[in-house]
């Protein structure tokens, strides 16, 4: 049973110290069960907006953040850490400060035209969603997807939400010159799960219906169910697959749940408020998929776990694949039209 104290539309029940500062401060909890603060944005000007991605077991190379926390609010987000660096906790912070890049079409285009650049897909976002409730307020991802029109420059999104259905008309013609591949992440089948887990994302039939209507406008699509959490939503793999592929998804991801830094912390305090009958099994099933510990991060390893649970998931899967998405594919990126669109002129000579 839900506590009666516990934050309704907000995954993170409290503010874990931010790591870099030297002194910290803690309210009464009895004060902060009566908080529950609403949203702030911040503009920040960042000098560069592409960032290099370093991680082998990552599978692109640059991306892009609009915006920096997340709103959605998902307890297990692994981008909850980065928020240290920007003077805020991993917690409720993370979805309550919400940093803001307004000049970030502007830094973008400025980079495409560099001489130097070289056309990589670029991811939208990779750390926090480029659709959460802040685009619809900013359109800073619109205006992105815009510059990348203009140059024809290639483009991946993962989203969490069906807003990104505002923009079928760039996102069409970005797919009709193959420049554009989409990816909408599903966690789970149980919308009362969601309701908890993933506070304000979309729905779970939204995600579904939004990857039906990109598919229906000639948009790539992939489904990424992620996380896969054991003793909350791995039992759904197949079920999870199997609608995905009926709504047009052409592939299926997953990853392992992993919980590093203050991640950890921050959700053995939502599951023990939210399901507190099953917390200590789940956190042990997790636990047992990475050495006997919440957090993992050997490359290589840390996205799949180990041992007979994440055995068992990866084995799902593939017959998952196998079941669902054997004869289907995603056209590749086309890599040429950029650098006529980047210098015009040249076309005619």
């Amino acid at each position: 049973m839900v506590e009666p104290s516990f934050r309704k539309g907000r995954g993170a029940q409290y503010n874990p110290a931010n790591r870099f500062h030297q002194h910290n401060y803690e309210l009464d909890p009895a004060i902060i069960a009566e908080q529950n603060p609403a949203t702030e944005y911040i503009t920040v000007q960042p000098k560069t907006i592409i960032t290099k991605v370093n991680s082998p077991d990552i599978p692109f190379e640059y991306s892009i953040n609009p915006y920096q926390g997340c709103e959605h609010g998902c307890v297990y987000c692994y981008a909850r850490e980065s928020h240290n660096y920007w003077g805020y906790s991993a917690g409720l912070e993370f979805e309550q400060k919400i940093l803001v890049k307004k000049d970030a079409p502007a830094l973008l285009e400025k980079q495409l035209k560099r001489k130097q650049y070289v056309a990589k897909p670029i991811m939208l976002s990779g750390n926090t969603d480029p659709y959460q409730p802040a685009e619809q307020k900013y359109g800073i991802t619109r205006a992105l997807l815009q510059v990348l029109w203009k140059y024809r420059h290639p483009v991946s999104i993962i989203t969490k939400n069906s807003y990104i259905l505002k923009d079928l008309d760039i996102l069409s013609k970005l797919a009709e010159h193959q420049l554009v591949k989409v990816c909408l992440s599903i966690t789970t089948l149980q919308e009362d799960l969601r309701r908890f887990l993933e506070p304000r994302t979309s729905s779970i039939q939204q995600r579904f219906q939004a990857v039906q209507q990109l598919t229906d406008h000639g948009i790539p699509v992939s489904v990424m169910a992620a996380p896969m959490i054991p003793g909350l939503n791995e039992h759904e793999l197949m079920g999870l697959a199997r609608k995905a592929s009926e709504a047009g998804a052409h592939s299926l991801g997953y990853t392992m749940v992993r919980l590093n830094g203050d991640i950890g912390p921050i959700f053995e305090d939502w599951i023990r408020r939210t399901y507190p009958d099953r917390a200590d099994k789940v956190l042990n099933k997790i636990k047992e998929c990475h050495n006997g510990q919440l957090s993992d991060t050997r490359s290589g390893i840390r996205m799949r776990g180990e041992g007979q649970i994440a055995e068992m998931i990866r084995q799902q899967y593939q017959l998952a694949k196998k079941l669902y998405f054997q004869d289907k594919s995603a056209p590749p990126f086309n890599m040429e039209l950029f650098e006529k669109f980047r210098t015009p002129q040249l076309s005619l000579f």
